[in-house]
């Protein structure tokens, strides 16, 4: 006789939070809303900023460099749905456009018309830092506080 095989087309279960649809008794604790608030936000912040200065506030001359904030339209799902993995990876691609907007605002040489452009490189940096942030915390939460659908044993 063959044991029974349970399949179940749910992801794994240490991956997600519980979602209002699979389990409306265990809604996400407050810090994790916060905190994935916050993340979304500096997320769509970035995306619209790099948006406006590429195309309207002080474009550079070449509108393809628009192009740089599709990277962070890829994320945009998964931190929307809870998912760890998305948080973890976010964190570190923020780097990428951290590093930007330090070599805009500070790469100016001396006595050069400095203007809108390094008001916008620091924007930029802060949106990265608090987007940093909210993915730090968010994932260090979620590992010393776990849902209760990650103590089941697969």
């Amino acid at each position: 006789m063959m044991p029974a095989v349970i399949k179940t087309d749910l992801p794994h279960p240490s991956l997600d939070l519980p979602t209002a649809r699979s389990d409306t008794r265990n809604p996400p604790h407050s810090f994790v809303l916060a905190t994935r608030a916050a993340a979304v936000l500096a997320l769509l912040g970035l995306i619209g900023l790099g948006l406006a200065w590429e195309l309207w506030l002080a474009p550079t001359g070449s509108r393809w460099l628009a192009f740089k904030v599709l990277p962070l339209l890829i994320p945009l799902a998964g931190l929307l749905k809870h998912r760890l993995y998305t948080y973890r990876w976010v964190s570190l691609l923020v780097w990428l456009y951290f590093t930007e907007g330090i070599v805009r605002a500070t790469g100016l040489p001396g006595g050069a018309a400095a203007g809108l452009d390094v008001a916008l490189a620091w924007t930029q940096v802060l949106l990265c830092t608090v987007l940093f942030i909210a993915c730090a915390a968010h994932v260090r939460w979620r590992l010393k506080h776990p849902s209760p659908l990650t103590e089941l044993s697969p």
